[in-house]
């Protein structure tokens, strides 16, 4: 097996693969007019490329898949992507969903291979969370959320930090995190192609935040190799941990472990990358894994040491749907 390895000494055991750019909420830090389609828009890629696709990757040293959007559950052939993704090389199969389907589809994810979970929950406040989404749903999502705990499914909820709107909630978490052994991920906003007056509203550096944590008792824990980007800590008065992304810390890329490709096929290196590597015409036959393989491999030597969100330059992500977060 060949491992993926970039010039800087990284490894990519994970891919985290967009099934579709499309999405049903319209949250204000990502699509608050809700999703529109552009005309002349490849289709999402296939079930047969997406086995194909994965194949690759799981020859590459792939074994951490999430599958993102958009929203991954509009797709309504979701169960069969999930099925198509328990390539073999594939241990954890996660999804990063925002709910809205949970409490009815939980089980029957879970019998397609789904091993794991993301709930976004940018509010505990049914008043905040409908501000926030564009819908009224917390008290379903949330029923979802018991519901994939009482099965046994790893669970953790990601809240995007907003400056004067949901960004001093932290004691009502705290309640929550007492008896639910969840992970909750608090993300420092980004800026992206077109959320540059929004982000200058309400942008807050997750740093104080992480400050106060560690005043309280919370212990930082050790980095798991396939782990994602947070830095995740615990407390021993509490059943949930907290996690925090911080895009905008020192060294934050250092420990990237992770590739993206988009529901049409394109590799992405980084998320705020300047460009795209397009794979989709490799995946139209079984007997195209060699140049898959090449595709892929030939890549990773362009990848940046860092992002560059500290310049002000977010790459071709107009907003996180477009690329799968």
């Amino acid at each position: 097996m060949t491992l993926l390895a970039d010039r800087h000494g990284r490894r990519f055991p994970y891919l985290r693969l967009s099934v579709t750019p499309a999405c049903n909420f319209r949250c204000s830090y990502c699509l608050p007019h809700g999703y529109r389609v552009e005309a002349g828009t490849a289709g999402p890629l296939s079930l047969d490329e997406i086995a194909r696709l994965l194949r690759g990757f799981a020859g590459l040293g792939m074994h951490k898949l999430r599958l993102t959007g958009g929203e991954p559950s509009v797709r309504r052939d979701l169960g069969d992507v999930l099925r198509v993704a328990t390539v073999s090389g594939v241990t954890k199969l996660a999804m990063t969903t925002n709910g809205t389907l949970l409490s009815k589809r939980l089980h029957g994810w879970m019998d397609a291979g789904l091993n794991a979970i993301n709930v976004s929950v940018d509010s505990l406040d049914r008043a905040l969370f409908a501000r926030i989404t564009g819908h009224d749903r917390l008290a379903d999502i949330l029923h979802g959320v018991d519901m994939a705990l009482e099965a046994g499914l790893p669970t953790k909820l990601n809240a995007v930090l907003l400056r004067d709107v949901n960004d001093r909630q932290l004691p009502a978490w705290l309640d929550y995190l007492r008896d639910h052994a969840v992970g909750v991920r608090f993300i420092e906003l980004m800026q992206t192609g077109d959320n540059l007056d929004f982000f200058r509203r309400h942008h807050v550096r997750a740093a104080a935040l992480e400050d106060h944590l560690r005043g309280s008792g919370w212990q930082a824990l050790p980095r798991a190799p396939d782990a994602g980007p947070a830095r995740e800590y615990a407390h021993p008065g509490y059943a949930g941990r907290i996690g925090i992304i911080a895009p905008y810390s020192r060294d934050f890329c250092a420990g990237c472990n992770r590739l993206r490709v988009t529901a049409t096929g394109d590799l992405r290196l980084c998320l705020f990358g300047e460009f795209g590597i397009p794979l989709r015409r490799h995946l139209q036959r079984d007997d195209q894994l060699d140049d898959l393989l090449q595709a892929i491999g030939g890549q990773i030597g362009r990848k940046e040491q860092g992002h560059f969100l500290h310049q002000g330059r977010t790459g071709i992500t107009p907003h996180l749907a477009a690329t799968g977060g």
